[in-house]
């Protein structure tokens, strides 16, 4: 018997899947996304193939994220869906995963009685596995639980990548800071932390496999080894990860998402400037401008803290291109703590940021917190916030009006196939006239800007 009750599933007496078509959704982060190329390349190793779309496909796998306030009803608006689908072909597997999965799975049951598995954060390794579950003894249910360590988690899996040059690498996974707004911590759980060994070894294989990028991915990834034994004693090795990665004969650029404020210290920007293939890119997630409030978030520093570290970076890199997230209308904001953001978003002048309005989700200690702001008054103040972003991103990104960057080409336009798109190491898209096969680099010669990317011809 299986943990579950079941039967254990024995050598596999089912009909083959070789052949039969998935469709993966994705909603959510990038670590989201690279769950969904990781779940894909088990499919495909299990002998399907990609489907068009729901019409054709023989397993639909919806991989939920529960960040956003919306979430909810997009899951369930997509599963009303598919139901119809169901009802006519009875055949089609439906499976529900990822973070809405993990903390809603009770309800995802109750609600859509015709999903065959849902599984959580920590157990994509097992799809397969509770497919076949699913088609020999019906609907399954599986997550992980708190007892969950670096054994539980695969360190390898295949994936699909939809850009065969680029690839996201986990470095860590679930978060230990206790954020007030974020729900993160409930559905991914404690921080787990990948061996160096293993994630070096996967980057060097995504090298023969002509990767020349590579985004290493965690909650915070500053805090990354702080849970191993690194040389008989705890201590941050995120800079000598770096450094290692760095080693690595093919990659060309490698990049990383999310740091937290609180916790990049000067190692990690010294190993930025020192390793040829880190970009000069840094995301620094904000959040708020007001002190107040980011000890309401229980974020761990406050304004002027944030912008040391900041200056911190820019002064070791000089052409360092920074983002940054903010969350708007977070309860108890008010007209000055949002005036505090808007003249710390003027100071830090970020080549680019991510703006969202806040919305509470269930579980957080933010969602019961007194004083929430009125949406119409939450939606002025955004309106306002990506006003002067626009125009800081239109002048930082015109000053580089007549540079030569680097860039690596991506593909054609999508409003322009007569133009190729690509990307600078400092994260700016750039579209130039003609075509470009993926993966490629040239030197483009900027002309024109605009906030959302710049226009410019090869540099002869």
């Amino acid at each position: 018997m299986t943990e579950l009750g079941l039967p254990a599933v024995r050598e596999r007496r089912l009909p083959s899947r070789v052949g039969r078509r998935y469709l993966v959704r994705t909603f959510g982060c990038q670590m989201n996304e690279h769950d969904s190329e990781r779940i894909s390349g088990l499919f495909e190793s299990d002998g399907m193939v990609p489907a068009v779309g729901v019409a054709d496909a023989d397993v639909v796998l919806l991989n939920t994220c529960c960040i956003r306030e919306n979430a909810d009803n997009r899951l369930y608006g997509n599963l009303g869906q598919l139901k119809a689908a169901k009802d006519e072909r009875p055949d089609m597997r439906i499976m529900v995963s990822g973070c809405l999965a993990q903390k809603d799975r009770e309800l995802v049951q109750s609600k859509a009685p015709w999903v065959d598995v849902v599984f959580g954060t920590h157990n994509l390794h097992r799809a397969i596995t509770l497919l076949d579950r699913a088609e020999e003894w019906g609907p399954v249910t599986e997550v992980w639980d708190e007892t969950a360590s670096i054994d539980d988690v695969p360190s390898t899996l295949p994936a699909r990548r939809e850009t065969p040059h680029s690839a996201w690498v986990t470095v860590t996974i679930g978060c230990n800071n206790g954020c007030t707004f974020c729900i993160v911590p409930l559905v991914r759980g404690r921080e787990i932390s990948r061996r160096p060994a293993d994630i070096v070894r996967e980057v060097r294989q995504l090298a023969s496999e002509g990767v020349v990028e590579v985004t290493l991915l965690g909650q915070n990834v500053n805090s990354y080894g702080r849970d191993l034994k690194i040389e008989g004693r705890r201590r941050a090795v995120f800079a000598d990860l770096l450094r290692r990665v760095d080693e690595v004969e093919g990659v060309e650029r490698i990049r990383f998402t999310s740091p937290h404020p609180k916790d990049i210290k000067e190692d990690v920007v010294l190993a930025m400037a020192e390793s040829a293939a880190v970009c000069e890119q840094l995301h620094l997630p904000l959040q708020s401008g007001s002190a107040s409030i980011l000890k309401a978030m229980h974020r761990g520093y406050t304004p002027s803290r944030f912008l040391d570290k900041l200056r911190m970076a820019e002064s070791i890199i000089p052409d360092l291109s920074t983002s940054t997230d903010v969350i708007v209308g977070f309860p108890g904001e008010t007209d000055s703590d949002f005036q505090a953001t808007l003249d710390l978003m003027a100071e830090a002048r970020f080549d680019t940021a991510y703006m969202f309005v806040y919305s509470p989700r269930q579980g957080t200690p933010a969602a019961t917190m007194a004083d929430q702001v009125e949406p119409r008054e939450a939606s002025e103040r955004f309106d306002r916030l990506v006003a002067l972003q626009r125009e800081i991103t239109l002048e930082k990104n015109s000053a580089l009006i007549g540079t030569t960057l680097s860039v690596l080409a991506e593909g054609p336009s999508r409003k322009d196939p007569e133009m190729a798109s690509g990307r600078t190491r400092g994260n700016k898209i750039v579209h130039i006239p003609g075509s470009y096969e993926p993966g490629t680099f040239f030197n483009a010669t900027v002309e024109t800007a605009a906030p959302s990317h710049l226009m410019g011809r090869v540099a002869s």
